[in-house]
């Protein structure tokens, strides 16, 4: 596993699609995860420390926990499978250790807002170079190309934070 923190979002030049980049504390590895609208929307809202009159989704959630005496141990992108990233939220609860299957945006989401750390296994981080862009014609041929030299020499340093 790899510790990693929330470098920004940034949007995918050819989908428009919002993207959250993870880096290790080194910088040598990143991890682009795209995500929807409203789940990029909850994770810059944390990020830029803004502030809602009611609880959003993820503040619920949180609220939640803190009320139930429970804590968020850490969260886990712990698999990418057809093209889809999976993660695990670990919850300490009256001393039992929780395993909760979880959309990576949703966990990050949680994590950041309570400050719980974001791992993600080696092999996800391997894998996510070798992401399948579908392809049906020779654009889109042109398009898959493109996408794997982009994340293959993908850098922590080529995003900026929102």
């Amino acid at each position: 596993m790899v510790e990693m923190k929330v470098e920004g979002l940034t949007l995918d030049p050819l989908t428009n699609m919002p993207i959250i980049i993870l880096k290790d504390s080194s910088g040598a590895k990143a991890l682009p995860i795209w995500v929807g609208y409203f789940e990029a929307n909850a994770i810059a809202l944390e990020i830029e420390k803004i502030t809602t009159p009611r609880p959003m989704t993820h503040d619920l959630i949180r609220n939640m926990i803190q009320t139930m005496k429970a804590e968020v141990n850490h969260i886990l992108v712990n698999e990418l499978k057809d093209n889809t990233f999976y993660a695990v939220i670990s919850l300490v609860c009256g001393g039992n250790t929780l395993m909760i299957d979880s959309r990576p945006s949703d966990a990050i989401a949680l994590a950041l807002r309570t400050k719980s750390p974001i791992y993600v296994e080696e092999n996800v981080i391997e894998a996510a170079k070798n992401l399948e862009i579908p392809e049906s014609d020779k654009s889109k041929k042109d398009e898959k190309q493109q996408w794997k030299d982009w994340l293959e020499n993908i850098k922590p340093d080529d995003f900026g934070k929102i």
